[in-house]
């Protein structure tokens, strides 16, 4: 079971957003979609689906927060039509980042943020094996710029079996900003495959909650242990979310709760609501308790 779940926060689009995804990739689907009612942002449509195999997560719950170039999805394509193809389909309505071409780095490359707002990167690679076609790009800047190595050590820390990956430092002169070091580096977390990069300018959007990541504990022992070792911002801390040092957004939930919710009964679902919306650190068996009335 993937541990680790990307997941997408849009203002009214996630539903559409979602199945546009799917129609883009193999091995992808729609797995559910619930609506929750009494929330703070009134009744929200949440989306479970999966892209190239890979499991997501999105929410329609107003216009809060806003997905931005800080976490991208980084593709890596089988051949140079792939990533024309899979371009042109989010072209429309998108704003270019970096436009569709032929780079040092590829042969084939473009970075587009589409009509939701969701940043993606296209890059081909001659390789017959790719592990995980999808993957979240974490670029680190403005005050935490030059600490995307600092960041894979840390998550590295907290995470048990992570496995390091591919690690390259930008040259003497090569970035903007003197903070910048690492221009590549992977991880592998709780076998979920992750980027990340300094951002050679030094100046660039933040992280925020419009993209966070969802992880799945199997009892409060687990819950407690994340909670712990990730979250350093108090005031950020609301139904489960949490920041990190770096400011990156975490969801620290039960593996069972989304299945919980969509198979639960109006009523159910009204009570689990209600409760978990006044914890900060989620309490299993309280949500447990809620359920059963």
């Amino acid at each position: 079971m993937q541990q680790i779940i990307p997941h997408l926060w849009y203002d009214t689009g996630a539903a559409e957003a979602a199945n546009l995804y799917v129609s883009l990739f193999e091995n992808s689907r729609i797995l559910q979609v619930t609506t929750l009612h009494g929330t703070p942002s009134g009744d929200v449509d949440t989306v479970d689906f999966e892209l190239a195999g890979v499991r997501f997560a999105a929410i329609s719950a107003g216009p809060y927060f806003a997905l931005n170039s800080a976490i991208s999805l980084m593709v890596t394509c089988r051949s140079v039509e792939e990533v024309d193809r899979l371009y042109a389909a989010l072209s429309e309505g998108a704003t270019e980042l970096m436009p569709l071409g032929e780079y040092p780095f590829s042969k084939r490359y473009a970075w587009l943020a589409d009509r939701f707002g969701l940043n993606w990167q296209f890059t081909y690679f001659e390789t017959d094996e790719i592990a995980q076609k999808i993957r979240p790009n974490l670029l680190f800047a403005n005050e935490v710029c030059g600490k995307a190595g600092e960041a894979f050590t840390f998550y590295a820390s907290v995470f048990p079996g992570s496995v390091p990956g591919y690690v390259n430092h930008y040259l003497p002169g090569e970035a903007r900003n003197d903070c910048a070091k690492i221009n590549y580096s992977e991880l592998t977390l709780l076998g979920h495959q992750f980027v990340a990069m300094d951002h050679g300018l030094g100046e660039g959007d933040p992280f925020n909650e419009a993209f966070s990541f969802m992880v799945l504990c199997k009892n409060q022992q687990e819950i407690d242990y994340y909670w712990e070792k990730l979250s350093f911002v108090p005031e950020a801390e609301q139904c489960g979310w949490l920041k990190d040092p770096f400011g990156l957004s975490w969801q620290i939930v039960p593996e069972n709760m989304g299945n919980q919710l969509a198979a639960a009964t109006p009523e159910q679902r009204a009570r689990m609501t209600e409760a978990f919306l006044s914890m900060k650190k989620l309490d299993i068996a309280a949500l447990e308790q809620a359920r059963l009335g």
